[in-house]
């Protein structure tokens, strides 16, 4: 069998305001003993390093890029060096790296070539909203991002609606944050009242909100301020 090295899946906080000292001793020991990283972005990976204390200068690490603008052909050259046998660390730019995460091209690419991948435990905010939503956890789905057009945004909703009604699956999906309010608008404009919402933003910070109600209930509540924060949409049925 080849003799290549291994690829850590490291998880990182999901927000700023999420103290670094919660890294499991464990996860840290591994870090420190990496010197090549596939990142999102290279300076949040830096400064995460450089936060979580392992010991090492960062200025004598490799890191190279993976984001959404790495095409099919730029995988191949990231994994050279654990094809040669080095170590490789995958870091997200919050939470699961692999998880709606460019990380996940590598990881595909390296399961083709049998180079084991060893996942580490950390923060997944779209678990965390589901663990605190009192929604189906037995049977759930993370469908990424909804469709930007309108008519399209629309028939999506409806779709993940009946879905939810029909097989009592919980429905994940996320927004870009500056896009949250709208979405939350359009849900409340196109669901029907009796649809469970769950809203969760800013998990793991001081100002944590995460609530669920009826499609109704949100309609006769207080828009929450979920503008430009990192937010989890819940929908399912009761």
């Amino acid at each position: 069998m080849a003799n290549y090295g291994k690829i850590y899946m490291l998880p990182c906080p999901i927000s700023e305001g999420n103290p670094y000292d919660t890294l499991p001793e464990a996860n840290r020991s591994i870090m420190a003993s990496i010197d090549y990283f596939i990142v999102e972005n290279v300076r949040t990976a830096r400064r995460f390093l450089s936060a979580a204390k392992i010991g090492v200068a960062i200025d004598s690490l490799e890191f190279a890029e993976c984001s959404e603008h790495t095409t099919a052909a730029d995988i191949e050259p990231l994994l050279a060096p654990v094809v040669a046998g080095r170590n490789c660390g995958i870091i997200s730019e919050a939470g699961l790296p692999g998880i709606a995460d460019p990380g996940a091209d590598v990881v595909a690419a390296a399961q083709r070539k049998g180079i084991e991948v060893v996942p580490l435990v950390g923060p997944s905010s779209i678990l965390m909203a589901l663990m605190a939503s009192g929604q189906n956890g037995q049977s759930f789905a993370f469908n990424g991002y909804l469709p930007i057009k309108p008519a399209e945004r629309t028939k999506a909703l409806r779709h993940f609606e009946r879905r939810a009604q029909q097989e009592r699956q919980s429905q994940i999906f996320i927004e870009a944050p500056y896009r949250n309010v709208k979405l939350l608008a359009d849900m409340l404009a196109t669901l029907s009242p009796a649809t469970l919402l769950t809203v969760a933003a800013d998990i793991t910070t001081p100002d944590e909100f995460i609530r669920t109600r009826t499609i109704a209930e949100w309609r006769n509540t207080p828009t929450p301020d979920i503008h430009k924060r990192p937010t989890i949409f819940i929908l399912g049925a009761q």
